[in-house]
């Protein structure tokens, strides 16, 4: 096994560490949505230190549930990731064949 494939597998196994543990060890049981995002936690703690508190704007689309909200993310985050994905291979894709034509002017003969 290559050191690369070492340090791909461990990382795998540390994110895959990173997404079972919480469930496994019950984090969040005391709470009424354990695994709820940042604003609503943001969204609590300022309600329990100012219970006045007013925003100041308010959002442009408001989902209707949940799973909605949770599915936008996901389409969100997946068109993120094939945007970066795409420019990644772009990029070695070019430099793959920057490198085929470097060969190939090196490797032809003088004469051509």
């Amino acid at each position: 096994m290559s050191r690369n494939t070492k340090i791909n597998a461990l990382l795998l196994l540390a994110v895959a560490a990173l997404a079972v543990l919480p469930l496994v060890l019950g984090l969040g049981d005391h709470k009424e949505e354990p695994f709820a995002g940042a604003d609503a936690e943001a969204e609590t703690a300022i309600t329990e230190i100012e219970p006045d508190y007013e925003p100041w704007f308010s959002p442009l689309y408001e989902p209707p549930s949940g799973e909605v909200e949770s599915a936008l993310f996901a389409l969100q985050a997946a068109l993120g990731a094939g945007v970066l994905a795409y420019y990644f291979g772009l990029r070695r894709g070019r430099r793959q064949g920057e490198q085929r034509a470097a060969d190939a002017l090196r490797d032809a003969p003088a004469g051509d």
